[in-house]
């Protein structure tokens, strides 16, 4: 049998190869250039998740989705999309090759420039993939960036984002956007809601979060979440939980300088530890990770 051929690295992640030419890491989408097979593999996906997400996905999200020129058909085009965005709130969508360095991902958020991935994952990857495509950037993110909380938050986190490279502390604020941005829940009327774009955009991940009886689902605190590991190779061990999503808007104003103060040098948790403090909303069995160590 002939070996499967090993996924192409795209951005950062290729090292010197990927990096563009322009400072801020943006290329063209280059439309145009997609093919039918990568055409059929956003269908794919999209579909998918489009089936199975009403019930799921926060209400925000579903009325960004209604709003957005996106569809089964073909990959977005962001400059329409951008067109869209920056009327409702100031964003628009610009296309990177993939993973860019940090103080560029930063620059970009904190004046309203989402870098989306131009490249779509292959056929042979749909349920897993290590960088972040055009299906998750674009699925997983847009929407919710319609949304003036959300919004407003994520570009206020890449202000934030600038400044805690100067003071040494990113990987304390990397935890507050990987718990809520990317992996966040929210409670709504009818239940737990996603509105992370990693779970959103994953198909097996939306069904974990909010089904499996594995994880740990805690209420958002702060500090806890700036002191909290997180799973880069495998479903979230634990997830943390709004009350609602205006308290981003909390976040955004929130002075972060004496609470990296407050946890420098102190011990971080490991991604499935329940502290007797935490409000659990429920208390996982952890017998998915369990299972694969």
């Amino acid at each position: 049998m002939k070996p499967r051929a090993s996924a192409p690295k795209h951005g950062l992640a290729a090292g010197e190869a990927g990096r563009p030419e322009r400072a801020d890491w943006t290329v063209d989408q280059g439309w145009k250039r997609y093919t039918a097979e990568e055409h059929a593999v956003w269908k794919f996906l999209f579909e998918r998740q489009s089936r199975l997400v009403p019930g799921r996905a926060c209400r925000e999200f579903e009325a960004g989705m209604r709003d957005l020129p996106i569809g089964a058909d073909r990959i977005p085009d962001f400059r329409r999309l951008s067109d869209v965005l920056a009327r409702r709130t100031g964003w628009q969508v610009v296309a990177v090759p993939g993973l860019v360095p940090d103080e560029v991902f930063f620059e970009h958020l904190a004046n309203r420039r989402f870098p989306a991935g131009r490249f779509i994952r292959r056929a042979d990857q749909l349920d897993y993939l290590e960088e972040p495509d055009v299906f998750h950037d674009v699925f997983g993110h847009v929407p919710m960036l319609m949304n003036p909380t959300l919004a407003d938050f994520v570009q206020a986190y890449g202000e934030g984002g600038l400044r805690a490279q100067r003071l040494g502390v990113l990987p304390n604020l990397a935890r507050v956007y990987w718990y809520t941005v990317e992996f966040g829940l929210v409670r709504q009327d009818a239940g737990l809601r996603i509105y992370g774009s990693g779970i959103i955009s994953s198909y097996a991940e939306s069904l974990f979060a909010l089904d499996d009886p594995s994880p740990n689902r805690i209420r958002f605190d702060l500090a806890r979440v700036m002191r909290t590991r997180y799973r880069i190779d495998d479903f979230q061990e634990s997830y943390f939980v709004l009350d609602d999503l205006e308290d981003l808007l909390e976040l955004a104003s929130v002075d972060f300088a004496p609470l990296y103060e407050s946890v420098r040098g102190l011990a971080e948790w490991e991604p499935g530890i329940v502290l007797p403090e935490d409000g659990v909303l429920s208390r996982g069995t952890g017998s998915h990770h369990a299972a694969r160590r």
